[in-house]
């Protein structure tokens, strides 16, 4: 095998999102229910012989060593292989949006090349290298919807209703270390159950990060705002900017706020990976 194309790459959302406390080197101890969902970015990957790995930004220009980089050579070290790829990458999913594009990217990228290089590696190992990535990045290599807890690392799967949201995105983001390090942020959330989330109660919880975001980027409360005037009641996702409402009906979306991205998604029942790495 000497490429593969047309490699997906879905966001996700947080149905919710609490802080349950803190541990002693610093990482921050969450739950959530991660929802995937086909907004997506696509890659394309070419076998390299000389070992290099190089990247093409075919539409938004990423940073020179992003995730996805990162987690080719995280893969090279692992499997010590003298292969390199040259990667194409097609970004769609919004930056500092708490949708875990980057997170994705590295995912799709750690298990398209495990094919392309047959490595062979199992999906928990590439669970434990993608954890060095980032804390979403197991997440998106487990295969679906999940129950996350931990620092990321606990990831329970999860059976949801198919439904449609409407996620809109200012135009700034938000820096996830910059609400972790402020001093307001709720960090003490009771610890929920998993057979106490009820698939179809969208309004479960909350987002503890939500309120520190919105001091920082006034377009997310723009977004909620927008939300309602339309009958829906938006919730951020991730550490922001996005936000994201269950929408149970087409609706008119003539008068969103300018400049934002706007778009329906719909839930996805399982990665479009799956079954890409050997369990």
């Amino acid at each position: 095998m000497k490429a593969i194309y047309d490699i997906c790459a879905p966001a996700k959302l947080n149905r919710f999102l609490h802080i349950t406390g803190r541990r002693d080197d610093g990482y921050h101890l969450l739950q959530s229910v991660f929802m995937l969902v086909d907004w997506c970015d696509t890659l394309h990957m070419e076998t390299r012989a000389d070992g290099k790995i190089t990247r093409e930004d075919l539409c938004t220009a990423l940073p020179p060593d992003d995730l996805i980089v990162k987690a080719a050579r995280a893969l090279q070290a692992a499997t010590k292989t003298s292969l390199g790829a040259h990667i194409g990458i097609e970004k769609k999913i919004p930056a500092q949006a708490g949708m875990g594009g980057g997170s994705s990217d590295a995912a799709s990228t750690l298990l398209a090349l495990n094919q392309l290089w047959n490595t062979q590696l199992s999906v928990k190992h590439l669970m434990q290298i993608g954890l060095q990535l980032g804390a979403d990045v197991p997440f998106f290599l487990s295969g679906g919807n999940a129950w996350v807890e931990g620092i990321g690392d606990i990831i329970s799967p999860v059976k949801l209703t198919p439904a449609q949201f409407l996620v809109i995105k200012p135009e700034n983001g938000v820096e996830t270390k910059a609400i972790f390090m402020d001093t307001s942020l709720k960090r003490d959330t009771k610890r929920a159950i998993i057979s106490g989330f009820a698939e179809e109660d969208f309004d479960f919880g909350q987002n503890d990060m939500q309120d520190v975001a919105l001091r920082l980027c006034p377009g997310i409360q723009e977004a909620i705002g927008w939300l309602s005037t339309i009958g829906l009641r938006g919730r951020m996702t991730g550490s922001g900017s996005a936000v994201f409402a269950h929408m149970p009906k087409n609706l008119d979306l003539r008068g969103a706020p300018s400049g934002f991205q706007i778009k329906a998604c719909n839930m996805l029942d399982v990665h479009p990976l799956s079954g890409w790495a050997k369990s």
